[in-house]
């Protein structure tokens, strides 16, 4: 791997810059998803606060460099939990009632496949980060 020296980059950004604004959509969606929805429900904000568990652990891990190791592992795990959320609608399929709460389902959708990018991205971070760590030891 060429350029080992520089941090892994995607669409020109580091994965602590591609978590902050990765928080601050699914906060945004999960807003916006309720008031669309008129939705007085709690569980209807659920990517609100799953993106600000994402987004605050991003923020430390900017201003905490010393600590963005488990910042942004922590990061990861909240990003595996938005993938696994996004699973139930398999079940909605095998019940048959795909889109029968329309924008629930299509929050489900969105924290399935958002979430899985996210966790594939930090994963080709973290692996970066150890070929780079591995090279700087040889």
């Amino acid at each position: 791997m060429d350029n080992l020296n520089s941090e892994f980059k995607a669409f020109g950004r580091n994965i602590e810059s591609i978590s902050v604004y990765y928080g601050l959509f699914l906060i945004l969606w999960g807003i916006i998803v309720s008031f669309m929805a008129k939705s007085s429900s709690l569980t209807s904000y659920i990517p609100s606060y799953i993106g600000l568990i994402i987004f605050l652990f991003s923020i430390l891990s900017i201003k905490f460099p010393s600590n963005k190791k488990i910042f942004m592992h922590i990061v990861a795990v909240i990003g595996l939990v938005t993938f696994l959320g996004g699973l139930d609608i398999i079940r909605l399929v095998i019940k048959g009632s795909l889109f029968s709460n329309f924008w629930a389902d299509i929050s489900k959708v969105m924290m399935l496949f958002s979430g899985l990018y996210f966790v594939i991205l930090c994963f080709k971070s973290f692996r970066h980060a150890r070929k780079v760590s591995s090279e700087q030891n040889n």
